[in-house]
């Protein structure tokens, strides 16, 4: 099985991030392009599109802790032009916070009017229950109607969970859906029950124990792009529930295709190495991407860094 990979051309990042959106969306044009051409046939014989990106929780773009909005607009972008589709950018509100504060402090609002998206909080949305077999057992899990009558574009970060697996499009999904199975099952099924036509690893900045500017795209199908983003932190599809439920004991063979783009080829190892197979610090820790984010805004506004801060966790 093969996916798709490209380089995003970084020439001009400067190692740092780039805080222009439009700046960011030039960029991202082409490699955006060449990772979805493959899979034009399947996105565009549908009249309803529903792009979910990784926006779990307003942490900064540049912490690579959420999808970059500028790789959703740049999908949206291109969506526009290859079809009439209505196109809707996907999210949920839960205990912590309401997703059209996290939408708004990512800019999806602006991001969707440029486009024609819509903006949508699947938790004011209808659901279905849907049986899948997860394990050999038949599991009910009930997801929202949205993402059963759509196509679906899943478009997670790459970073690891609290837990320490990938986060990845299969639990993207599983936070979307509810069961009476523990997480990873329910990530499981709900993947089963939408069929996401592909996913969109946004490695442009990427989270290894530190925010990476890795500076790639991969796509291809969800299963096969989680197990991507596992190898590169690291992690063994044996000790992850999700994958293991998925591929089984065995690492799957995948390949990933570089389809060319703006940028240069994406070398796996070294992007691996790069990685460090970071993980996420303990919860009485400073959170890195809080560093970074707040260093971003000291940075724009000419605020001091606390020490706390300063010291870097």
């Amino acid at each position: 099985m093969s996916v798709h990979v490209t380089g995003v051309d970084a020439t001009d990042r400067r190692g740092g991030w780039r805080t222009d959106a439009d700046a960011r969306l030039a960029t991202l044009e082409s490699p955006v392009r060449s990772v979805l051409e493959p899979y034009v046939s399947s996105l565009t014989a549908t009249d309803r599109i529903t792009v979910v990106p990784d926006a779990h929780y307003p942490f900064h773009p540049s912490t690579g802790m959420v999808t970059d909005p500028a790789v959703v607009g740049s999908i949206a972008d291109h969506l526009e032009g290859w079809t009439e589709a209505d196109v809707a950018v996907a999210g949920a509100s839960d205990d912590r916070i309401a997703f059209d504060r996290t939408a708004e402090y990512l800019s999806y609002p602006d991001i969707a009017e440029r486009f024609g998206a819509e903006i949508v909080d699947l938790a004011d949305e209808s659901r279905r229950n849907t049986v899948v077999t997860v394990d050999d057992d038949r599991l009910s899990v009930s997801v929202p109607e949205r993402l059963l009558e759509s196509t679906v574009v899943v478009v997670p970060t790459l970073r690891p969970t609290e837990s320490g697996p990938v986060a990845g499009g299969m639990r993207t999904l599983g936070r979307l859906a509810s069961s009476a199975a523990d997480a990873a099952s329910t990530a499981v099924a709900a993947a089963r029950a939408v069929e996401p036509a592909l996913s969109v690893l946004d490695a442009t900045t990427a989270f290894g124990g530190d925010p990476v500017a890795a500076d790639a795209l991969f796509a291809g199908p969800t299963p096969q792009i989680d197990a991507i983003g596992s190898s590169l932190l690291e992690r063994s599809i044996e000790e992850d529930p999700v994958l293991r439920s998925v591929f089984g004991a065995e690492d799957p063979s995948i390949t990933a295709e570089n389809v060319g783009g703006s940028g240069p080829d994406v070398d796996l190892t070294s992007l691996r190495r790069r990685l460090s197979g970071g993980e996420l610090p303990p919860r009485d820790d400073t959170h890195p991407a809080v560093t970074t984010a707040y260093r971003l805004y000291a940075a724009v506004a000419g605020d001091a860094v606390p020490p706390q801060l300063e010291s870097g966790r």
